[in-house]
């Protein structure tokens, strides 16, 4: 086992879970000190399981930001909530997220959807930087009397406060044993697959109600041209096309600014310029679809 300066390593799985839209994404980009996974006000933006690992001198910590847990009502949605559910059983420590309001209790199917797990179980409570100093140890005393957590660390994942105390927490509760993955490795994802979701992170910032849901995106080339700049050619799927209307815009504008927003995204995150075509295609009710879900790697 290798061991530096007589501390041994540490290496497992961190399983990041909750309800939609209390940060879970904007914790683990905060640790890895990079956007890997997207982030919009709107919830059940994150679909996928996403690895984020970060690299310690004696550790390997490896994030499971998972899509948030809820009651479903289609068959993407059901897919989604098995996949948090296999990232939970995976876990080497769970990590629940929650806002600062005391809103989860022992039947609560968040809470629930962790007990039956072994592994260890820490709370943060996000967004403090959001609330009085005085509403913090009462909601504190609230989650402390459920007495299903090992430790409540109360952080700012927006601000970056508290992280340092929780990342000490999570460390100490990791497994003794070899790293997993290369040192140099930040995600086990390809490109393409970033790629993807930076799009479709730019569909949930500029398009409301069913449109960013309703939608879908897949890489269909992805060609690197040394000299050149890359090229990418992504489809959008919607499932009705009124929405296709809606995403293409009069005269195709919002298309079009649509691609020149994910297409600065996309240069940032890969460091090199690229040129992006999108398009547009409908497939009905894909959502609720079996097939189409796992033509679209949902299954």
């Amino acid at each position: 086992m290798t061991e530096l300066n007589n501390v041994p390593f540490r290496s497992g799985y961190v399983t990041i879970t909750g309800r939609p839209n209390v940060g879970k994404s904007t914790l683990m980009n905060a640790y890895l000190q990079m956007k890997l996974a997207i982030v919009t006000n709107k919830p059940q933006t994150t679909r996928h399981r996403i690895l984020g690992i970060l690299q310690g001198d004696n550790y390997q910590m490896i994030f499971q930001d998972t899509p948030g847990l809820i009651t479903p009502k289609y068959l993407l949605q059901e897919t989604m909530i098995k996949t948090a559910h296999l990232a939970l059983q995976d876990a080497d420590v769970i990590l629940m997220q929650t806002d600062p309001v005391p809103d989860l209790s022992l039947d609560d199917p968040v809470v629930e959807a962790i007990r039956s797990s072994k592994a260890p179980k820490l709370l943060a409570i996000n967004k403090i930087d959001a609330i009085e100093k005085s509403a913090l140890l009462p909601m504190i005393d609230h989650y402390g009397k459920l007495e299903c957590f090992d430790e409540i660390f109360p952080v700012s994942a927006l601000k970056h406060q508290g992280l340092d105390e929780l990342l000490e927490g999570l460390l100490k509760r990791l497994p003794e044993g070899e790293p997993f993955y290369p040192p140099d490795l930040v995600t086990s994802e390809p490109e393409r697959f970033f790629v993807a979701e930076l799009i479709r992170e730019q569909i949930f910032f500029r398009y409301s109600k069913e449109v960013p849901y309703a939608s879908t995106v897949q890489i269909e080339q992805f060609t690197e041209r040394p000299g050149r700049k890359d090229y990418i050619e992504a489809v959008i799927t919607m499932e009705r096309e009124s929405q296709k209307g809606i995403l293409i815009g009069k005269q195709g504008q919002s298309l079009k600014q649509l691609g020149e927003a994910a297409r600065k995204e996309i240069e940032s995150f890969l460091g090199r310029p690229v040129y992006l075509k999108l398009v547009v295609r409908v497939r009905d009710n894909w959502r609720r679809n079996p097939g189409q879900l796992k033509n679209f790697g949902y299954q």
